[in-house]
């Protein structure tokens, strides 16, 4: 495997532009990212089962509610992403160059953050994956199945919390191997995979939310009382749905519900990260996110609903739905067709969620490149092959995840990473209306309506309500948990300002901040701060409300 730094003569966007070695290959057009997205409707898989025994009856309108607003802010990423077609690393990279102008150390949380989010679908995806193939060969008792080597006891974080080495965890991190050295040889090649996998494993995953429809087999009254579900003073569930309301507890138990689904409903936002390998980026970044975003409505409405309607409360309630790990069998039975049809099914979904991870490691490592290449991350990270693969953030992400991997409860995993998603979306919706005003007069290949915009700032102060309020559903330590991982940016990014470029930043990021060579001044005055601690002032009032 041949490596070399990544950053030529001319900055990033010579090489991305031209496709010399050096840098990512300009190889693919919208519908290759879309195909690479199409992974996105797999996430559903991760959290459908803690969603739905968290909230209950009000499962389904979390899941509508939420990837409508994915779909809402997505136009923002459109447009800022539009005015710089030779950056890689998705929203964040485009966000982040928007608030580089009023802080030197809020511009790289965005990078940050948005890596945080995405990484961990690898070890989450491996994990869940691994769980559904021993359920498939072994009973739940066997050995196999239940022995495991604790390394490091983290119930001080959440009860029961630890680093362990089990099956899981050997069977994940063989399938993240395969997943990882499928993805050396360039965008191009994982398209063209991810097209093949995508039209195999999404097939079946549309028909688990279909066929019920179709065939008769949602009962509507899977759909009432229509009010969360309600805890006893013990933690147990009490079935008796008179006792069921929209109460404080209930709509925590809402907010909850809406502050995780975020993690996979606005997660197509990924199909504008390879903006730099598009062959015409001035038309192939608006289709990518539009058709991914109608994709992923379609799966985001019709699976979950389908799922309430054929389980019920009850069957969501179930062992195995929580963690995820009787999902796959409990599709697979909404379907029918017997033992047969049930166990491909089960193989589609494994399928789905390696398409997931492919998907995750194609996004997370080329914002580790650009981050690099920005001057974000340290310097090693804006390596790549021959092939044009950032195998230097591929390398990282294996390792991260390798440990994350080791962690007993996936759903605490993902819930501290949606922290991070959530800051990410917060800064990147604001800085489409801090780049209009810095750079207004910039060309834009594909401009959002001022409504949509001002929609997507709104949408941005409601998901800091869903963090504050709702993150500690998930663990009483999550959202502490959440801020500490991403304050760790301070230390990582002042080693690369400080100590590896002397504080300067490469002169490539610097022009493409300034868009169009134009000074930095900064037209939106105080405003930027003002949205700040406006951000801080919604999560503390949320949190101690709700939390």
């Amino acid at each position: 495997m041949s490596e070399q730094a990544s950053v030529p003569a001319g900055g990033v966007g010579g090489a991305s532009g031209s496709g010399q070695e050096g840098g990512l290959k300009r190889s693919i057009s919208w519908q290759g990212a879309f195909w690479v997205a199409a992974g996105v409707p797999a996430l559903v898989l991760f959290s459908i089962g803690g969603i739905a025994a968290t909230v209950g009856v009000p499962s389904w309108l979390v899941w509508t509610i939420s990837v409508c607003f994915g779909f809402l802010q997505a136009f923002t990423y459109a447009e800022i992403a539009g005015l710089f077609p030779n950056k890689s690393g998705g929203a964040s990279v485009y966000g982040a160059a928007a608030w580089l102008r009023y802080s030197k150390l809020i511009a790289p949380v965005s990078v940050w953050c948005n890596w945080l989010a995405w990484s961990p679908v690898l070890a989450i995806g491996v994990g869940i994956a691994a769980g559904y193939i021993l359920n498939a060969l072994f009973p739940a008792d066997a050995a196999i199945v239940t022995w495991q080597l604790t390394l490091l006891d983290l119930s001080g974080l959440k009860e029961g919390l630890s680093l362990r080495i089990d099956a899981t965890f050997i069977l994940g991190a063989a399938i993240l191997l395969v997943v990882f050295f499928a993805q050396h040889h360039g965008i191009s090649r994982l398209a063209k995979i991810q097209t093949v996998m995508a039209i195999a494993v999404l097939i079946p995953l549309l028909l688990i939310g279909v066929v019920p429809i179709i065939s008769g087999d949602i009962v509507a009254a899977n759909f009432s009382p229509f009010a969360p579900i309600a805890y006893g003073a013990d933690g147990s569930i009490i079935m008796d749905s008179s006792k069921w309301s929209w109460d404080i507890d209930g709509w925590t138990l809402f907010l909850g519900g809406m502050f995780i689904a975020a993690w996979s409903t606005y997660a197509f936002e990924t199909a504008i990260c390879y903006t730099s390998e598009f062959k015409n980026p001035k038309t192939d970044t608006f289709k990518a996110i539009f058709f991914a975003g109608l994709l992923c409505i379609f799966a985001y409405t019709v699976i979950p609903f389908s799922f309430q309607g054929v389980l019920g409360v009850e069957g969501m309630l179930e062992d195995g739905i929580v963690d995820g790990t009787g999902v796959a069998a409990a599709m697979a039975g909404m379907v029918g067709g017997g033992a047969f049809i049930g166990n491909v099914v089960v193989i589609m979904l494994i399928f789905a969620l390696i398409l997931a991870v492919m998907t995750s490691m194609a996004g997370s490592s080329r914002t580790l490149y650009q981050g690099s290449v920005d001057g974000w991350l340290p310097k090693y990270l804006s390596r790549v092959n021959h092939h044009g693969a950032p195998t230097a953030g591929m390398w990282t992400d294996l390792g991260f995840n390798l440990i994350l991997l080791l962690m007993s409860d996936y759903l605490f995993v993902l819930a501290v990473s949606n922290c991070c998603y959530i800051i990410f979306n917060f800064l990147n919706l604001n800085a489409g209306w801090i780049h209009r005003m810095d750079n207004g007069h910039v060309h834009r290949p594909w401009r959002a309506p001022t409504a949509i915009l001002a929609i997507g700032v709104v949408l941005s102060f409601v998901n800091l309500v869903f963090m504050g309020a709702g993150a500690n559903v998930w663990g009483a330590g999550t959202l502490m948990t959440g801020i500490v991982v991403i304050a760790m940016i301070i230390p990582v990014f002042c080693y690369r300002h400080y100590i590896q470029d002397g504080g300067k930043f490469p002169a490539n990021m610097l022009s493409d901040v300034e868009v169009d060579g134009k000074t930095g001044e900064k037209k939106a005055g105080i405003l930027p701060y003002v949205v700040l601690v406006i951000g801080v002032a919604v999560v503390v009032t949320s949190n101690s409300i709700f939390g």
